[in-house]
């Protein structure tokens, strides 16, 4: 089993930087790939961005790129996400995941372990 365990979540104006934290324990050995999802009020869950645990090759759903950026620490077993020029609708509560297959990145489906989310909000 592998747990994760966000943080860095808040309230910040339109333009403002934030920096989300996700930190993996238990079998992370297992772990191929982790992402961030987030799902908005009203709205299904919607894919940000996705990180190979070895190697580091990542992708970003269109709407974030330029923006955001997803990095790991392979020794502090931790994946990061900078939030810069944040917009108003990038509010929504983000959360964590890791998978242990190489399969679609961008679906919920593909992960096997989530976090519990933490609340970006962002105000214009």
């Amino acid at each position: 089993q592998v747990q994760l365990a966000e943080s860095g979540g808040g309230l910040v104006q339109a333009g403002g930087s934030l920096r989300l934290s996700c930190a993996a324990s238990g079998r992370t050995v297992s772990i191929y790939g982790m992402g961030w999802f987030r799902q908005a009020p009203g709205k299904e869950s919607e894919f940000v961005a996705s990180i190979i645990w070895s190697g580091g090759s990542t992708s970003y759903t269109d709407s974030v790129k330029g923006r955001f950026t997803i990095s790991r620490d392979n020794d502090k077993n931790t994946v990061y996400l900078q939030m810069n020029s944040l917009k108003p609708e990038d509010t929504a509560v983000y959360y964590c995941a890791a998978r242990k297959g190489g399969s679609a990145y961008y679906i919920p489906s593909a992960y096997e372990y989530w976090g519990q989310g933490t609340q970006v909000t962002v105000s214009s």
